[in-house]
């Protein structure tokens, strides 16, 4: 009985580390594909790591969503439009087009 205990916690561990997530993969600053950068994401890569209320005065031509954290949002992609998100601490952690 004890081995298959430990077989099964060595597979519940297994299966949780694969589902786990480092913050050094990028997720903080992703490069932004210039063939799949629609909405102009690119020029706005600095804001990555800002608080959200640095977007307050600035001033935008295309469409703009800011998503602060655990917010909802429709389910529409618009390429066109461009998608700051924000973590738990009020930053923004991704700038993309969506």
């Amino acid at each position: 009985m004890k081995f298959y205990g430990k077989t099964l916690m060595l597979a519940a561990l297994l299966a949780l580390s694969a589902c786990s997530s480092s913050p050094d993969q990028g997720a903080a600053n992703p490069t932004v594909d210039a063939d799949s950068d629609t909405c102009g994401a690119a020029q706005y890569q600095n804001y990555v790591g800002k608080p959200m209320s640095s977007l307050e005065g600035v001033r935008i031509e295309s469409q703009v969503r800011a998503i602060p954290y655990n917010s909802a949002v429709t389910m529409d992609f618009n390429l066109r439009r461009l998608n700051f998100l924000g973590d738990s601490e009020d930053k923004i952690i991704r700038v993309y087009c969506g």
